[in-house]
């Protein structure tokens, strides 16, 4: 798989914190973003397509295209997750920049990229399966803004950046530099905040060496265990064994659970030289084998775990994989055992 980094993202209750802080109803963001309730209910991950989406139902609820403005603005450090946690405790703002960079991935398929250069810091985000679209110029401002904010608490200073560039028409322009305190130059080539380099060298008042020893061996752990996470196949082999009982699993509902387009998934698949066809016969003969070995259950139930709407169905595939009936092959593994 080209990009290992799953295209998933967990609402943090600092989402919620921020619609709350901006006088928006979370019944009216659900109900508009048509966020599926799995995500409310189990905290299950939505894509990076759903996440966009519920960043342009909040401009279009209130109205307000600079909204991720006073979204981000003074939340309460709290609220964030682990991974950005550590950065409002780390030694100084360039320190606490290059932890988000590294741990931001836990979080989302984000990448906060940056760049030292004589007397500036340029920092860009780009979203690793976006698929060519832009981020919500709200979403954009609310990461920008979290970053100036961390930069500020952290320091206990006012911190103003050296200037902002915005890829997008002219907008409520003064309210921006007003935030930033500095020039921001709209219709950019990219979004782009540039801060002064020696402010890096701030040091935090809020370092925590205490803390970052606790919480940073745990996020590095999180981090080796996603890069070396399941490849997409082992993935969708996972999904599939957990959906078989319910019925035959269609690949729409495994990109759906994987949180992903039905379109993405089989490029993906394309790109791994897989097909999901493949995946599901390999998958429901591996679970044949593993039923069949449990002598407490019948040939027809282990047809029915499976997701085949008769047993002749069943039948009829197990006589493809090992040559034999699910009877006789039991028979045959009994009779090794016996030996």
């Amino acid at each position: 798989m080209k990009n290992p980094v799953a295209d998933k993202i967990r609402l943090p209750d600092a989402f919620w914190e921020g619609v709350k802080r901006v006088g928006l109803a979370r019944t009216d963001v659900v109900r508009e973003s048509q966020i599926p309730l799995s995500v409310l209910r189990d905290q299950a991950p939505m894509s990076t397509a759903q996440f966009f989406k519920l960043w342009q139902v909040l401009v279009e609820l209130s109205q307000d295209p600079a909204i991720g403005l006073r979204f981000a603005t003074g939340l309460d450090s709290a609220v964030m997750p682990p991974s950005f946690m550590a950065a409002y405790h780390a030694r100084d703002f360039r320190d606490a920049l290059q932890r988000v960079a590294r741990f931001k991935r836990l979080c989302a398929p984000e990448d906060v990229c940056l760049e030292e250069q004589a007397d500036r810091c340029e920092i860009s985000v780009a979203w690793t399966h976006a698929d060519g679209q832009n981020a919500p110029p709200a979403l954009v401002d609310a990461t920008l803004v979290s970053l100036m904010e961390l930069g500020r608490k952290g320091t206990a200073t006012t911190l103003s950046a050296r200037s902002v560039e915005l890829a997008r028409p002219e907008s409520a322009k003064a309210d921006y530099e007003r935030y930033f305190g500095c020039s921001v130059r709209f219709g950019a080539k990219r979004d782009c905040l540039i801060l002064q380099r020696n402010d890096l060298d701030k040091t935090f008042v809020s370092y925590n060496a205490e803390l970052l020893k606790i919480l940073i061996p745990e996020l590095d752990r999180r981090l080796e265990q996603q890069t070396h996470s399941a490849t997409l196949a082992e993935q969708i082999r996972w999904v599939l064994r957990q959906r078989l009982t319910a019925g035959r699993p269609d690949i729409r509902s495994v990109a759906t659970e994987l949180a992903m387009s039905e379109r993405s998934l089989q490029r993906k698949l394309m790109d791994e030289g897989l097909t999901f066809q493949n995946l599901l016969s390999e998958t429901r003969h591996q679970l044949a084998l593993e039923h069949l070995s449990d002598p407490k259950l019948a040939i027809i139930e282990v047809a029915y775990l499976l997701g085949y709407e008769d047993q002749n169905s069943f039948f009829r595939a197990f006589r493809q994989w090992e040559e034999l009936t699910p009877g006789a092959w039991r028979a045959a593994q009994l009779e090794q055992g016996l030996a």
